[in-house]
């Protein structure tokens, strides 16, 4: 790459863009500087980049499915990349969300703007994965840039519910989720900005879990907003999900989404020997009848509830106000955020460390030039983000980042005397897909209907599970546990003891 100076025509307007009303004199002197400045980065650029190294050795053999070959339409592209012959993944195929990079193999982050993409290594968890003998089975489709909790977004077209056929998956991991409700792969990874394994899973019957913010590494993930970036499990059973996230947590050295103290690594499926005696849940009144609930769901989840009784655990309703403004909080950082960090920033923004790659920060800039190309709630995402940022110069965004303290010392505090709290994890069950050629409302609305539980704890960072909890015509509802920062072990001490003894499809409101 050449770097040029620019010319004073250019500069002045670059001042001018910037509030500075330059003379030519000073446009003449400024211009001085660029020379020796932009030659120090043309000196930098022709340094190589230091990527992760691939381990594997894998033919580079991939291709979308299609037809009957592409059930559901899950898959954005199949592989059968093979790791080691040992491991704690031996036999199992997993499939990962088409935002996590694999070498060679496309990536679109359901995307057009990135069809052509291929990433140069491997993310941290995808070396874990194959490290562990698991074998990546494909990229699983997701939703333009992960921004929908529907699956009718993407740019390899509308996913359908295995569950419920006609219906949506919920998003933005609809594919993982679909290939995992379908039983084409073992399990599945998903990422989680808003609720994006939760939902999915609540939607598809399985456990899904996000886990604490930075237990698992984000390198070589596409980052939506630093601050909210989750990957995690899904999958049929929780002793598959413990698993996997024994395969997938623990510090990488490079990914800085993590506390002070290194990530709290353990032995998660130990939890399966554990029973409910002492452990307390609170059922968290706010996360009832929100203004998207439908009432079969609550219901559902409420005669699920009682049921911890029987096993052994304390129940008892709770009061947590913050958390009937947790989505708001989450709202007003995400829409300024997202808007800086996935678009502005091309996925990386600034600041936050680890590791960059340029090649996909370049793929990804061209959005400006087919922002038409983009689904309408991203869109409306981004014009509020950009209005928010010119008129009122990111207050929203400080205001809300300071906030999401007092939110997460609300879900603290509340934790101090219970081990779980529990409420739906969407207001929602699956509704049918919109047809094509549906309105630009249909198109947001759908996005945008099942984040009020979920996407608190994005910004709070504290884990939260979805569990299978009931059916209502026909249709899997899930219900959310939530626990203490890196206290995963609480929610799969209850999900085992769920699993175990109840048979969650008998259970309707």
């Amino acid at each position: 790459m050449k770097i040029k100076s620019p010319n004073s025509d250019q500069l002045k307007q670059i001042g001018t863009d910037l509030g500075m009303n330059l003379s030519d004199k000073e446009v003449e002197s400024y211009l001085s500087y660029f020379e020796s400045n932009l030659g120090a980065i043309q000196h930098l650029l022709r340094r190589d980049e230091t990527l992760p190294p691939v381990k594997h050795d894998r033919e580079q053999d991939f291709h979308r499915p299609q037809g009957e070959q592409n059930p559901y339409n899950a898959w954005a592209m199949k592989t059968a990349i093979k790791g080691k012959s040992r491991g704690k993944l031996a036999g199992k195929t997993v499939a990962v969300k088409d935002v996590v990079s694999v070498a060679g193999v496309p990536m679109s982050a359901g995307a057009s703007i990135l069809e052509g993409y291929t990433p140069e290594f491997d993310a941290t968890i995808v070396t874990r994965i194959l490290d562990a003998a698991g074998e990546i089975a494909g990229k699983a489709a997701c939703e333009y840039f992960c921004y929908s909790s529907g699956s009718h977004t993407s740019v390899t077209g509308m996913v359908e519910n295995p569950i419920k056929a006609g219906h949506t998956t919920g998003g933005s991991s609809s594919g993982s989720a679909a290939l995992v409700a379908g039983n084409i792969v073992d399990m599945a990874i998903g990422t989680d900005q808003a609720g994006s394994i939760r939902i999915p899973s609540s939607h598809c019957g399985l456990y899904g879990l996000k886990p604490t913010w930075g237990l698992v590494p984000y390198t070589g993930i596409v980052s939506s907003e630093h601050n909210i970036d989750h990957t995690g499990p899904i999958t049929r059973t929780v002793n598959d999900n413990a698993l996997l996230l024994e395969v997938l947590a623990g510090d990488d050295g490079i990914d800085l989404r993590r506390a002070a103290k290194r990530p709290r690594v353990k032995r998660y499926r130990q939890a399966a020997k554990q029973n409910l005696e002492g452990y307390r849940i609170g059922i968290v009144k706010e996360g009832f009848g929100g203004m998207n609930a439908m009432p079969e769901v609550d219901a559902t989840v409420r005669k699920a509830a009682q049921i911890w009784q029987e096993l052994g655990a304390h129940i008892e309703e709770v009061s947590i106000p913050w958390h009937s403004e947790g989505v708001l909080v989450w709202l007003a950082f995400a829409l300024e955020g997202y808007h800086s960090n996935m678009m502005q920033g091309n996925g990386f923004g600034t600041n936050h460390g680890g590791l960059y790659w340029s090649s996909l920060n370049d793929f990804q800039a061209n959005w400006r030039e087919r922002a038409d190309e983009l689904p309408a709630n991203l869109k409306i995402g981004m014009l509020i983000g950009e209005y928010a940022k010119r008129e009122y110069r990111g207050h929203f965004y400080v205001k809300a980042m300071n906030l999401s303290l007092s939110l997460s010392k609300a879900y603290d505090d509340m934790l101090k005397n219970y081990d779980a709290l529990l409420m739906p994890t969407c207001p929602r069950k699956a509704v049918p897909l919109p047809p094509v050629g549906m309105s630009l409302e249909q198109e947001i609305d759908l996005a945008w209907e099942n984040i009020e539980n979920t996407s608190p704890f994005n910004i709070t960072h504290h884990p939260a599970m979805s569990i299978p909890c009931g059916m209502a015509d026909g249709c899997p509802i899930g219900m959310m546990l939530v626990s203490k920062h890196y206290d995963e072990m609480a929610l799969y001490r209850a999900a085992f003891a769920w699993e175990n003894e109840v048979d969650w499809r008998n259970i309707q409101a």
